[in-house]
């Protein structure tokens, strides 16, 4: 079993910035692909970012130039930073991880619990 645990989210007025951390633990796995999906009231989950075990990165169009993904894989974690937020970035953020589980010889899609960020105008 692998959890993902996200940390980082907050209130923060329009313009602000806020930074993001997903943080893997278990045992016997190696990560794939990590990213970062949001889902506001009311609409459906989309992706915000994604990035590769090898850094190649991918970006929601409405989230380029303001938000950087990266990641530390010697800590299984992922980050995203967040500058010039806007109301409507407001949303509850996930961190999403393909994972390969050694002893299971599989790929697991894990997400995490999800955090709330909130841009006031």
């Amino acid at each position: 079993q692998v959890q993902l645990v996200e940390s980082g989210g907050g209130l923060v007025q329009a313009g602000g910035s806020l930074r993001l951390s997903c943080a893997a633990s278990g045992s016997r796995f190696s990560i794939n692909g990590m990213g970062w999906y949001r889902q506001a009231p009311g609409k459906q989950r989309e992706l915000v970012a994604t990035i590769t075990s090898g850094g190649s990165t991918r970006y929601a169009d409405s989230v380029k130039g303001r938000f950087t993904i990266s990641r530390d894989n010697a800590k299984n974690t992922v980050y995203l930073q967040m500058i010039s937020l806007k109301p409507e970035d407001t949303a509850v953020y996930y961190c999403n991880a393909g994972v390969w589980m050694y002893d299971l010889a599989t790929s697991y899609d894990y997400w995490g619990q999800g955090t709330q960020v909130t841009v006031s105008s």
